[in-house]
């Protein structure tokens, strides 16, 4: 690990690093110890600083051509990854993660990060559009029309507890405003402080390396205070948040009491459905339960894509998925949680499902060994009782799914209607099940933002069509996605300009520039 990597405890501030504060200390949930060194909190002067510096650094960002734009998101990868092992040990200390997972999710970032670069270079974003004059046109005249899409101004990223690279200092929500012309001032996640500020300090080498304005990222570590603060202040224009229902909600009411509201994208609270439509249920019951509790405790279950939530008709066929998943389940080890708090949570929320009186108990993993560790479960009830209290469908974040037996496949479509947003929602199928599923689909595109078939929610691909969103409160915008390349529109606003001189015009709205990107003319595709 380079010296300019090193984990000093500090706040990120434009090219400063300082913090006096220096009172939090990460906890390794694998034992319960803390981790030195002591980690800076941002004061309200801190964050000031850092938004006043993004702020300064909005025009001059965003005014410098898409290869340079394209070659910097590049640098900060190629910086992440030069940070070598030492970034995966420290997120392993942290988050209790296995190795394995955390070099995926490096992975994972950095592929994101080229990939935005790839996206900024092409300049389909910029959604250009030009509508040339016609002067003779009867009975009024048309002026000369050009539109360009730009940024929004400078961005507050929230780092997730759950992804301590992809969601996180360099993850989705900072690629892609970075990627959209947008500054970024990040609120770090304290249950991985150290692993962010390795990442930090490579996005900060790259700016240097590229000769952007300091104010063009910078690192806070803090509580809720932080947060707010954050979100209060008049230089941001936009946040990007995944995190719980409670946290996003807040965050979204403190931006939109602003003088200048602004949009807050978060990404909050999901129990992703799965339905086992009757064909496959009894084509493969067996095979869909070990497979079923494999997507349900991969890291411990701490994915906003978990399936806690299944649905299927009631009979023999389900009684063998049953007994299949519970098997499974009853073999599964418990692996650390992210934080005692989320094991808490996790906690309470299996404890009020295990004493519900219309709920019962299916099958555990075995008992916890260590801290921060609880077994993962699986619950059933029926529909009726579940569309009697809504409680019933409250996101419990971990290892805990509930299946809720149907009568039948109305039933099943009349319980569908009744559910809140989601991120995804799961068909597995046979042919034989076409029918009834093209009725159920109408129903799941209202309320979710990826459909799957025949496979399971965990795991989300970076590409070009990727929906990681849907309605509220899965997210708190369901016109958007936190993954993928569409994510860029959420940074970006139109402009259009009426008979300005060509001297005047934006580079990629004339000559050269216009001719070598892609454009609309007239409507028609150039």
């Amino acid at each position: 690990m380079t010296q300019s990597f090193a984990i000093n405890g500090d706040l990120l501030i434009g090219a400063d690093s300082s913090g006096d504060n220096r009172s939090v200390r990460a906890i390794n949930p694998s034992t319960g110890a803390n981790l030195e060194p002591a980690f800076a909190i941002a004061t309200e002067a801190d964050v000031a600083r850092a938004c006043a510096l993004a702020g300064q650094a909005f025009d001059t960002y965003r005014s410098i051509s898409l290869e340079a734009r394209a070659t910097f998101l590049e640098t900060i990868a190629n910086n992440i990854m030069e940070i070598g092992d030492a970034l995966i040990q420290r997120g392993n200390e942290e988050t209790g993660l296995p190795v394995a997972r955390l070099e995926g999710e490096r992975a994972r970032t950095v592929g994101q990060l080229r990939l935005f670069a790839q996206v900024v270079r092409a300049g389909e974003w910029l959604d250009l559009r030009v509508d040339p004059a016609l002067p003779e046109r009867k009975p009024l005249p048309r002026a000369d029309l050009r539109l360009r899409q730009i940024p929004l101004g400078p961005v507050a990223v929230f780092g997730a507890s759950n992804f301590p690279l992809a969601f996180s200092v360099a993850g989705g929500d900072t690629a892609s405003a970075l990627a959209a012309g947008c500054p970024v001032v990040v609120k770090g996640h304290l249950a991985h402080p150290g692993t962010g500020e390795l990442v930090g300090r490579a996005i900060r080498a790259a700016v240097v390396a590229c000769g952007l304005p300091e104010g063009t990222f910078s690192l806070l570590n803090g509580a809720n205070e932080t947060g707010a603060a954050l979100v209060r202040d008049h230089n941001i224009k936009a946040v990007g948040f995944t995190g719980s229902r409670g946290g996003g909600m807040a965050l979204a009411a403190i931006a939109a009491a602003r003088p200048e509201p602004i949009p807050v994208y978060a990404e909050m609270s999901s129990i992703n459905p799965v339905y086992l439509m009757p064909a496959a249920l009894a084509a493969r019951a067996e095979a869909l339960g070990k497979a079923f509790v494999g997507s349900l405790t991969m890291g411990a279950g701490q994915f906003c894509t978990n399936p806690g939530l299944m649905f299927a008709v009631d009979g023999p066929d389900l009684d063998r998925f049953v007994a299949s998943a519970t098997g499974t389940i009853s073999e599964s080890a418990p692996a650390p949680m992210l934080t005692p708090g989320i094991h808490a949570a996790y906690d309470r929320g299996v404890a009020a499902l295990a004493g519900h009186e219309a709920v019962k108990t299916l099958g555990k993993g075995l008992p916890a060994e260590g801290v921060n560790r609880s077994p993962a479960i699986f619950f059933e009830t029926d529909a009726s009782h579940f569309l009697a209290d809504e409680k019933l469908g409250n996101e419990v974040f971990g290892a805990s799914s509930l299946l809720v037996r149907c009568k039948d496949v109305d039933q099943m479509i009349a319980v569908a209607e009744k559910l809140e947003g989601q991120l995804t929602a799961t068909l597995h199928i046979d042919a034989g099940d076409y029918a009834d599923t093209r009725k159920l689909i109408p129903v799941l595109e209202r309320k979710v933002g990826r459909i799957l078939a025949n496979g399971w929610p965990t795991g989300v691909e970076v590409s070009h069509a990727m929906v990681h969103g849907g309605p509220f409160p899965a997210t708190s915008d369901s016109r958007t996605t936190s993954v993928g390349t569409l994510a860029i529109r959420r940074y970006l606003r139109p402009v259009s300009y009426q008979d300005l001189p060509a001297e005047l015009l934006p580079p990629e709205l004339a000559g050269e520039g216009l001719e070598s990107l892609p454009h609309l003319l007239d409507g028609v595709r150039k």
